[in-house]
C-alpha cells in the first residue's frame, strides 16, 4: 500500500540588502580615482604652462583691442578729459581726403606686391621642387634667406643700392645705359619701387610654403596622370592646383593681409613722401595717433582696417573653397 506524501511548505530565499551605486568619483564618495587625478594633475600642469602665454596675450593684445575700441568713440588726445562724440571719428574716416589719398595708395601697393609675390613664389616652388634639379638645397637656402633679413635693414640696404649717386645697383644700371634717376623720389616710381623691395624681402616665405604644399603631393598622381597621356599644363591644371588650393589660398590672404598693413618698409625707404605718393594707411593711424595726437581717429581707422581686412579674407576664403569643389 503506497503513501502520497504532501509537499511541505516552499523555503524563501532572503534577499541581499540593497546597496546604493558608487559615485563617480569613487568608492567611497570622497577621493576620485587615480585616473581621474591623473588627468587633473595634467589639465593643472597644462593650464599652468599656458598661463603666462594668456596673461601676455590679455595684457599686450585684448586689452588694447578693447581700450582701442573705447578710444574710437572720444576725441581722445592723450591728455585732458576724454568727450564721447559717438561715430564722429568713424564718418571722418570716410570723408577725410587724407584717408581716401591713403586707401588708394595702399590699394595700388595692394596690387602691386600681392600678385607678383605669390606667383613668384609659387613658379620657383615649382621649379625647385623638380627632382631632377641640382643643388636643390642651396636654392631653398638662398631663396629663403631675405626672408630672414631684417625688414629695416632690407629697406636701408636697397635704399642705399638704388640711390642715384652712391648706389651699386644704379651705377651698373648707368653703365648699360639706363638712368633710372632719383627712383624714391619720383611719384610715379616710388610706390613700385616699395612693393619690388617688398616681393623681394617676402616671397621666400610664401616660396617655402608652396614647396611644403607641393612636397605633400603624392608622385603616383603625377605617374598616373604620365601614364594617361597628360602633359605639363594638363597635369598643372588637373593634379597641383586642385590639391594645392588650400596652400594657395592661405598665401594670397596672408600676402594681401602683409600689405594692407605695410608701414616699416616704406616708412623707413620713402616716409610716405614724395608728396604723399606713398602714404599707406597704416602710415596714416600712425601720423593721427602719434603725431597729430588724434588717438580716438587714429582707433577709428584702425578698426574700419580690421574690418576691412577680415571682409577680404573670408571672400577669398570661400571663393577657394568653391573653387576647390569644382576643380575637384
Amino acid at each position: 500500500m503506497s503513501t502520497t506524501q504532501t509537499p511541505g511548505p516552499r523555503r524563501l530565499r532572503a534577499r541581499p540588502a540593497y546597496r546604493a551605486p558608487a559615485p563617480l568619483g569613487g568608492r567611497s564618495g570622497r577621493q576620485p580615482s587615480r585616473g581621474r587625478r591623473r588627468e587633473l594633475r595634467r589639465s593643472g600642469m597644462a593650464l599652468a604652462f599656458l598661463l603666462p602665454a594668456l596673461v601676455i596675450l590679455g595684457a599686450f593684445v585684448v586689452w588694447p583691442m578693447i581700450s582701442a575700441f573705447r578710444l574710437s568713440f572720444t576725441n581722445a588726445a592723450g591728455f585732458g578729459v576724454e568727450e564721447w562724440v559717438g561715430v564722429d571719428n568713424y564718418v571722418k574716416v570716410f570723408t577725410d581726403p587724407e584717408v581716401q589719398d591713403a586707401v588708394v595708395n595702399t590699394l595700388q601697393y595692394t596690387v602691386l606686391f600681392t600678385p607678383t609675390a605669390v606667383l613668384a613664389a609659387l613658379l620657383l616652388a615649382l621649379v625647385v621642387n623638380n627632382p631632377r634639379l641640382p643643388w636643390r638645397s642651396f636654392f631653398r637656402t638662398t631663396l629663403f634667406l631675405p626672408f630672414v633679413v631684417s625688414l629695416a635693414v632690407a629697406a636701408f640696404a636697397w635704399s642705399y643700392l638704388i640711390d642715384p649717386q652712391v648706389g651699386l645697383l644704379s651705377y651698373w644700371l648707368g653703365r648699360m645705359g639706363l638712368h633710372l634717376g632719383n627712383v624714391l623720389e619720383d611719384p610715379s616710381l616710388a610706390m613700385p619701387a616699395v612693393a619690388l623691395v617688398a616681393v623681394w624681402k617676402n616671397f621666400g616665405f610664401y616660396f617655402v610654403i608652396f614647396l611644403a604644399g607641393l612636397q605633400d603631393i603624392p608622385a603616383s598622381l603625377y605617374e598616373a596622370a604620365r601614364v594617361d597621356g597628360a602633359g605639363v599644363l594638363h597635369r598643372f591644371r588637373h593634379v597641383t592646383l586642385p590639391l594645392l588650393s588650400n596652400t594657395f589660398a592661405f598665401v594670397l590672404v596672408f600676402a594681401m593681409i602683409a600689405a594692407l598693413q605695410a608701414f616699416d618698409q616704406i616708412y623707413v625707404m620713402t616716409g610716405g613722401g614724395p608728396y604723399g605718393h606713398t602714404q599707406t594707411i597704416v602710415m596714416e593711424i600712425y601720423e593721427s595717433g602719434f603725431r597729430k595726437l588724434e588717438l580716438g581717429f587714429a582707433s577709428a581707422l584702425s578698426y574700419v582696417l580690421l574690418i576691412a581686412t577680415l571682409l577680404l579674407s573670408v571672400v577669398q576664403f570661400v571663393f577657394f573653397g568653391r573653387r576647390e569643389e569644382d576643380l575637384a
